[in-house]
This record gives structure tokens, C-alpha cells and sequence, in this order.
């Protein structure tokens, strides 16, 4: 069996909630917004990737670290 590296935890106002959910390599989550679709996919292969996709054509893909920067206006998203 391979190592659990990381785990998911997924909460909502409706009091539902699941948690330990185990991934080795890779997990992504999934909202539905009307017909939009929310992705966040996060990656441990070697460095903490994330990636944030927003429909067809808005995407933000990087390092967990850059991810940080971003989020602090530190660097522009491309």
C-alpha cells in the first residue's frame, strides 16, 4: 500500500462535514457554481504544487510558497 501523504478535509453550512480523506499523490476539489465549475487541485510529488481553475480559461498554477506571495501582494498572479 503506498503512504498517505497528505489528507482532505471538505465542511459546509449544512452541518456536513467528511475529513481524513487520504491521497498519496494528488487531490482536487470540485464546486459547481450555477455552470461554472470551481477546481482547486493540489500536488505533493516533490514540491507542494496548487493549482486554482475557474472555468475554461482562468488558471493559476504554482508553488504552495508562491501561492503564499500571491495571496500577501507580494507577486502578481500570471
Amino acid at each position: 500500500m503506498s503512504d498517505i501523504r497528505m489528507t482532505g478535509e471538505l465542511r459546509t453550512d449544512y452541518d456536513c462535514e467528511t475529513s481524513g480523506l487520504p491521497a498519496e499523490r494528488w487531490a482536487e476539489a470540485v464546486f459547481k457554481v450555477g455552470s461554472e465549475e470551481i477546481v482547486l487541485e493540489i500536488s505533493v510529488e516533490k514540491d507542494v504544487i496548487v493549482a486554482i481553475m475557474v472555468g475554461e480559461d482562468a488558471a493559476w498554477k504554482g508553488t504552495l510558497e508562491g501561492l503564499k506571495k500571491v495571496l500577501r501582494g507580494e507577486i502578481k498572479a500570471k
